[in-house]
């Protein structure tokens, strides 16, 4: 089968090129490819900035249908269209794995990184990660199941938001839209901030349902989450863009005793006046990829249609042209770029 494979450690060393086709053992499936999601982890991993084992087929945000059962599956069909959680190896017996946080489990091992992905025709994953793909979502729609997960778990579960909060999400970008339509689902009163080089995404971001949007460029964010909140400010800020600016301005947007989500990624060490955290009673969390219950309460919000995903694919191309679509991605001309196998 074809595959885009990460062939030595260092800098590019990415190689669309025929590999073995997988086969499942025990407790697996295999399932062939639909569609898959690049991810900012791919980019990463193809400037080496990201741990990676090659030789490995990238690609994790994946949907396909299941041709293949390994001996002990059950519960489980040929022909049944699923996606899947992306660990691939934890301990089992830390904390976190037992109390079922096991995306922290410090041994987590990931698909696309550490074992064979979906930038391929097939893919094997265990049975026990399989999620079947609502009758009215997509394929093209359930690769997005994965960054889905994560921004459900982020909102619904780890944060909550309650019928009425003044919602800002920083960053609209895919993970930024997919939390803001969470945030929606759950009753907030959602602003949706960006630059001006966001203009298309804020736009996206209105047609999508958020009460309000802010270039911060020209517009002034404080203000307006003020005015919408009469005074008190944002009772709870999603910071997506993993901008350290982003952040000290969804401190000072965070009224006191609020709440404050890191999502995104910096990527290094940045500088805050964490005192905010203390003079206000602020509540902090964080979020890690995603769990059970995030890709149950992602995928429950999608079959209801409280997540619309369609409008956040900007391009769909054959896996062949990959090294296109990983452009676009990185040069941040599109929004969710899919890349679809050939058929075997």
């Amino acid at each position: 089968m074809k595959a885009l494979v990460k062939t030595h450690r260092g800098v590019g060393h990415l190689c669309y090129m025929d590999f073995p086709e997988p086969a499942p053992g025990p407790g697996e499936v295999k399932v062939q490819v639909k569609a898959c999601g690049i991810c900012g982890t791919d980019l990463h991993i193809r400037h080496d900035t990201f741990p990676n084992y090659p030789p490995v087929v990238l690609g994790h945000e994946f949907s396909g249908i299941i041709v293949e059962l390994g001996p002990g599956v059950e519960g489980l069909r040929i022909g049944q269209p699923v996606v899947s959680e992306v660990v691939y190896e934890t301990c089992g017996r830390c904390r976190a794995c037992k109390t079922g946080y096991y995306n922290l489990c410090p041994t987590r091992r990931g698909l696309g990184w550490a074992a064979n992905g979906a930038f391929a025709s097939f893919t094997v994953v265990e049975a026990k990660n399989i999620h079947p793909i609502p009758e009215n979502v997509s394929f093209e729609e359930a690769a997005l199941s994965e960054p889905l997960a994560v921004c459900a778990y982020a909102t619904c579960e780890l944060t909550g938001v309650s019928a009425g909060d003044v919602v800002l999400v920083s960053g609209p970008g895919t993970i930024g839209l997919l939390t803001a339509q969470c945030a929606l689902a759950e009753g907030g009163q959602v602003i949706v901030s960006g630059t001006a080089a966001d203009c298309e995404r804020l736009e996206l971001a209105t047609r999508l349902g958020v009460h309000a949007v802010v270039n911060i460029d020209e517009e002034d964010t404080i203000a307006l989450v003020r005015k919408m909140s009469n005074g008190l400010g944002a009772d709870i800020v999603f910071e997506c863009s993993g901008a350290a600016a982003a952040a000290s301005a969804g401190l000072d947007a965070v009224r006191k005793g609020g709440k404050y989500m890191q999502v995104g990624l910096f990527g290094h060490p940045i500088e805050l006046d964490f005192d905010q955290v203390a003079l206000k009673e602020l509540k902090v969390y964080g979020v890690f990829s995603s769990n059970w219950r995030g890709w149950n309460r992602g995928l429950r919000l999608a079959a209801q249609g409280r997540v619309q995903l369609a409008p956040l694919i900007s391009h769909v191309l054959p896996l062949a042209r990959w090294e296109e679509a990983f452009d676009l991605a990185e040069q941040r001309r599109g929004l969710k770029v899919l890349l679809v196998p050939e058929e075997p």
